[in-house]
């Protein structure tokens, strides 16, 4: 692994964020790739940040399209199959009988739940740590890092 931190090197402040940019921008995908393999889903990428974005209530296709980044056509394609195997339920909104809410079932649910633990388990393992405190204060200060890019680059979203 080989972050460079702190050292200008004669380059502008422009080219030394552009730099810092496209390491982040590798390292998550790099990091993304990782954990989802380990998560063992069954599933396409775009499958489960569908379930991940329903876990905490149901969400209409707009919120999830928004959630997902992914164009609303596409989410509607995806929660047809997720449908099909079980996993999503979808019904009409109680308060806009026009719109349809989409929810996890119970055995999606329990997929997106199994594979996030088996992506726990592969995080403590690749850490290498001593103490599950340790891994839990390197994931966390990750965390914090990118929330903060994040939330710097789109403050309407938090």
């Amino acid at each position: 692994m080989h972050v460079t931190t702190g050292v200008g090197g004669g380059l502008s402040d422009e080219q030394r964020i552009e730099s810092a940019a496209h390491g982040l921008l590798r390292d998550l995908g790099r990091l993304t790739r990782a954990l989802f393999r380990a998560g063992e889903f069954g599933l396409t990428r775009s499958e489960v940040s569908v379930l991940d974005a329903l876990a905490d209530a149901p969400l209409r296709v707009t919120e999830l399209a928004a959630r997902t980044g992914m164009v609303q056509p596409r989410v509607t394609v995806l929660l047809q199959k997720l449908e099909d195997r079980e996993l999503v339920t979808r019904r009409r909104c109680a308060t806009d009988r026009r719109a349809v809410e989409t929810s996890l079932t119970p055995a999606g649910r329990r997929l997106l739940d199994q594979g996030r633990q088996r992506m726990a388990a592969a995080l403590l393992s690749a850490l290498h740590t001593t103490t599950v405190d340790d891994c839990e204060r390197a994931v966390c200060a990750a965390r914090e890092s990118v929330a903060t890019l994040a939330e710097a680059m789109e403050p309407e979203a938090t």
